[in-house]
């Protein structure tokens, strides 16, 4: 029976606990023979990321045992944290790196006993020690090739990082001597070689400050000796200005090389991630399938993979805005052939076995799980870390893709997600609030799919808006670079501009309108408290607050100079930094906040807000500041998601007078 009820006091059956166990996704999908290895996440076990197999016979398990962590912290986002290979007698050889010592480990899961992992690589007392990631299992050679990124100093930008070849036989495990390096010093940042089916070349990806790889990088190609060393290290793509000096640089995201030899590259060099073959003779560029859509994304993670060849000479390809759709590329012809399902967003993760190509992919109303399309049927399901309904998915919310005009008349990308419940409706006359939630990066996008975080609050009768700001990843490098100098600003203006418009067409309480978002979406949620008074109330994540702090080796050195691009140098607008910080502005915030931050955050350290809250304290503004032990950038364990989400769902329900209080929800105390 449908009761009549005010929006936000909705009873519903989707409480925090459930939100959390469906919080995360499997990633790094790969194929080890004919089985099907990824890791996935475990939130009731610490947060921690499992390594998981399918067999041929349909069968799934975990290949190592708690307390195992298969989880890389290159670049802190980390990347490629594993890597398998069949072998015809003892079952199949991994390596993988552990999360808390960021060693690299090989294990034999087959082996009699299935004895203990055993390290490969030392540990260092160095700051952040040595980590590893996009690692290349090399038996043949005795050896795993992968990306090393040593710390020398204390600092987290006294970093180095190359490739290196790593010993099977354990003698590195005591001995950082035993690791030989394969490229020198020449670039801040690499990805893992990409090895020729000849095996006589190797092909990387590398950029430098103060570029982010979604700015400009080039593509490496070396020759491989005999003994395993790369020789005549040149750069075949990249590394200039696409038309001339002072035009924008080239980036290639993705390099990988086709069963027959040709060399593939993902590069944004006509405005849009297009997939490129490139003549390892003079890096000659060809367009495979020239559209103006994404075919790769921006590369947070080393080891991202948007396209992966086929040995018949296929390209399984992600494509579209977002790079969200699967399709199947014949090469020699530019034709192109979708996957059939309800899955809308497909993660950078694919892998290839035989005629069939496996994915992460998610919809609107399915969670990511692995996806296998058979390329000789068609035929496309679902074959690991399956979607199952935990409720009914008549309380899922029910989205909207539109697109809203800014400042200017530019366009702005957005979901929206109406509140919906099988069992209430609102009073005649009522108008729902409605949460602005913006999206990390923030060279980034809110996918469409079934998040169970959202479902949280529209089964209640809160509405949710996921805003694709300006500065946005899949809609090409123009609608990138709207951010370009004007974090702050944009993002803020394209957030604001979508709540105006929900509350102008009546969609939306004006006077119930709050924004939330996470690392830059906390930025931007707490800039935009500083700058507007448009929202009762927000919701501010491991944010970044302070600029000045954050460009003055406050965050970890990867992000050390996202701010020349999005703010602009440094050294020739000091003064921007400090005008568009939240810190030197709280004196103008009225509206009440929750602030959110894990105590272990290197990216977005605690230090910021605590400086913030200090600005706070005895303003007269109703706050709180929840921090987690054991959390970094990210929040992974169970307890805290489930502690984050009711402390979110009570500063909505005071703020927006939500009565009478959703049961079971504990009461958030608010300071001034």
């Amino acid at each position: 029976m449908v009761s009549t009820a005010p929006y936000g006091a909705w009873e519903s059956p989707i409480g925090a606990a459930l939100a959390a166990s469906h919080d995360g996704h499997p990633e790094f999908v790969g194929s080890v023979g004919d089985e099907t290895w990824w890791t996935e996440p475990r939130p009731e076990e610490s947060g921690r990321r499992a390594l998981v197999r399918r067999r041929s016979d349909g069968t799934e398990r975990p290949l190592l045992p708690a307390p195992w962590n298969v989880r890389s912290r290159v670049i802190e986002y980390g990347g490629q944290p594993w890597a398998g290979v069949p072998r015809e007698e003892g079952g199949p050889l991994g390596v993988f790196v552990h999360f808390a010592d960021q060693r690299l480990y090989a294990f034999e899961p087959e082996a009699p006993g299935f004895p203990a992992p055993r390290p490969l690589t030392p540990v260092s007392p160095v700051g952040g020690g040595l980590r590893w990631a996009d690692p290349l299992l090399l038996p043949g050679r005795g050896e795993v090739w992968c990306v090393l990124e040593e710390f020398t100093g204390e600092a987290p930008t006294d970093v180095r990082r190359v490739i290196a070849a790593v010993p099977l036989d354990g003698s590195a495990a005591e001995d950082r001597t035993a690791v030989r390096e394969l490229t020198g010093d020449g670039h801040r940042f690499v990805t893992g070689p990409q090895l020729s089916p000849d095996g006589r070349r190797a092909a990387w990806i590398a950029w430098d400050h103060p570029q982010k790889p979604w700015d400009g990088t080039e593509l490496k190609l070396a020759d491989v000796t005999a003994d395993g060393g790369f020789t005549g290290v040149r750069t075949l793509a990249g590394g200039q200005r696409i038309g001339g000096e002072g035009g924008e640089g080239e980036s290639i995201v993705q390099v990988g090389w086709a069963p027959d030899g040709a060399l593939l590259a993902v590069s944004d060099r006509s405005g849009w991630w297009n997939l490129y073959r490139v003549a390892v003779e003079d890096g000659q560029a060809t367009a495979l399938c020239p559209r103006e859509e994404e075919f790769g994304g921006p590369l947070w993670r080393i080891g991202f993979r948007w396209f992966a060849p086929m040995p018949g000479g296929l390209i399984a390809v992600l494509h579209g805005r977002g790079a969200c759709a699967l399709g199947i590329l014949d090469p020699e012809t530019g034709e192109l052939c979708d996957a059939v399902g309800p899955w809308t967003e497909w993660a950078p993760s694919l892998a290839v076995q035989s005629t069939r190509v496996v994915g992460v992919a998610a919809g609107p109303r399915s969670s990511y799980e692995l996806v296998e399309l058979d390329t000789a049927t068609g035929r496309t399901r679902a074959i690991g870390a399956e979607h199952r309904d935990a409720i009914d998915p008549a309380y899922y919310p029910e989205p909207q893709t539109r697109t809203f005009r800014g400042p200017g008349g530019r366009d702005i990308h957005a979901h929206v997600h109406p509140p919906h419940s099988p069992d209430h409706i609102a009073p005649d006359g009522e108008l729902p609030p409605y949460v602005v939630w913006v999206h990390g990066g923030p060279t980034a996008h809110a996918p469409l799919v079934l998040d169970l975080e959202i479902a949280y609050f529209t089964s209640r009768g809160i509405g949710v808006a996921e805003v694709n700001y300006g500065g946005s990843s899949g809609y090409g490098r123009e609608y990138r670079n709207r951010l370009r100098e004007q974090w702050g600003i944009v993002d803020v203006e394209d957030c604001a501009a979508v709540a105006e418009a929900l509350a102008e067409e009546g969609t939306a309480d004006r006077a119930r309108l709050a924004i939330r978002g996470g690392s830059a979406g906390g930025w931007t949620a707490a800039a935009s408290l500083t700058s507007t008074d448009l929202y009762a109330c927000g919701t501010v994540i491991y944010p970044v607050l302070d600029l000045v702090g954050w460009a003055s080796d406050g965050t970890h050195d990867f992000e050390s100079q996202y701010l020349e691009s999005l703010i602009g140098p440094l050294a020739e607008v000091p003064d921007r930094y400090r005008d568009r910080s939240p810190l030197h502005h709280a004196d103008r915030i009225t509206a009440p906040f929750l602030l959110l931050q894990g105590l272990d955050d290197v990216i977005c350290p605690p230090a910021q807000c605590e400086r913030f809250i200090a600005a706070m304290t005895g303003r007269g503004v109703p706050h709180a500041y929840i921090t987690f032990e054991g959390e970094g950038h990210g929040f992974r364990r169970a307890d805290t998601m489930i502690r984050a989400l009711e402390a979110e769902l009570s500063l909505y329900v005071q703020t927006f007078g939500i009565a009478p209080s959703p049961p079971g929800v504990p009461a958030l105390k608010l300071e001034t």
